[in-house]
């Protein structure tokens, strides 16, 4: 097989068998790679120009239900600093959020009882009252059916729901087993189902990856064809099992967003912070791979070292103005236009 034939068929078809995805992730050289970037931003630029979509990160709550292996706030974690942002607070960070611009707020948190759909409607229906054209992702975990409607219908715009692995053995060496591949799964195509702008994802370099699981991982994504897809480097954290297992590369992590762009080309695909903490420019080699979204931080600072779901987390003492501006410039200085609207995928309507 030749890679760059590979690559100008995934370009063209969006497309490829296991096989052949199994042999990009083993054999790119540097050259191809080169190649690939290049396939996969001019197909970016197709749908979307050279601009880099911002969303306000609120972390509200870092108490989670769950245990899976590599995570820092794990319930199993008596390490972890807990806490909750009230209703008060997080209307604020949504404050200095339109303050600087932001048209998009993501409401991040563990899988926290606390939160019960009355709190998350009212969480949504409060910001939606103050800012009513802006866009709401929930990144909350795995719910009901009627759960995800009740949010939908409160205003909630987009979902983000990390998939993880594709691959059930590996899905079971990452997580406990009262967790199932099967109800995350349902859980994305419920979504999809309601009509929200879906986000699936994982890890790169995860414990136990392999280049055929990374395929599956890429077939699945084609299959559910989510609106957006979150994959950063797989980071340890010291307070887990893990802890002593390596980190993914910014080369893994680039190689893996190029294929995405190419299998799903409107799909809108963050440069994520983690990409930034394992290497200084990390989230600009990103956006050279293809992806144009990036998510600055707008929780409070006295929160933000607490949600920790890897170690070495950067800007974590920023300022919300002070993460909005250093990005901005990074954005400019990398050759991107910052975009400060909504940015809805293109395909995408609201039902």
């Amino acid at each position: 097989m030749n890679i760059r034939n590979l690559i100008d068929k995934l370009a063209q078809n969006h497309t490829l068998k296991k096989e052949e995805l199994i042999y990009i992730i083993e054999n790119i050289n540097d050259e191809d790679r080169k190649y690939l970037s290049q396939k996969a931003s001019s197909l970016r630029d197709k749908y979307y120009g050279n601009k880099i979509y911002l969303r306000g990160l609120i972390e509200f709550t870092n108490y989670c239900k769950n245990d899976c292996y590599y995570c820092g706030i794990r319930k199993s974690n008596k390490n972890a600093d807990r806490y909750r942002l009230t209703l008060d607070q997080i209307l604020e960070c949504a404050d200095i959020g339109h303050a600087l611009g932001y048209s998009t707020y993501v409401l991040q948190g563990g899988e926290d009882p606390y939160f019960n759909d009355d709190r998350i409607v009212e969480m949504v229906k409060a910001i939606k009252a103050k800012y009513p054209n802006c866009a709401i992702t929930l990144s909350i975990g795995e719910k009901s059916y009627e759960s995800y409607k009740k949010y939908y219908d409160a205003g909630a715009d987009r979902y983000l729901l990390r998939h993880e692995t594709a691959n059930e053995e590996h899905y079971r060496k990452l997580h406990p087993e009262n967790m199932k591949l099967s109800n995350r799964i349902q859980c994305l195509r419920n979504l999809k189902e309601i009509g929200y702008q879906v986000g699936a994802g994982f890890m790169i370099h995860s414990p136990y990856q392999t280049s055929e699981t990374l395929a599956e991982d890429l077939l699945f994504l084609k299959d559910l064809n989510p609106e957006m897809v979150g994959i950063g480097p797989f980071i340890p954290h010291h307070d887990t099992q893990f802890k002593d297992e390596p980190a993914g590369t910014v080369e893994e992590t680039t190689l893996m967003l190029s294929l995405i762009r190419l299998m799903l080309p409107t799909c809108l695909l963050p440069s994520t912070t983690a990409l930034g903490t394992i290497d200084p420019v990390g989230r600009e080699k990103g956006f050279d791979a293809g992806a144009n979204v990036a998510m600055p931080n707008l929780s409070p600072t006295s929160s933000r070292k607490k949600y920790e779901l890897y170690d070495n987390k950067i800007c974590t003492g920023d300022e919300a103005a002070e993460c909005r501006h250093c990005i901005e410039n990074r954005i400019n200085i990398a050759g991107y236009v910052l975009d400060m609207s909504r940015g809805d995928n293109v395909t995408w309507t609201r039902k």
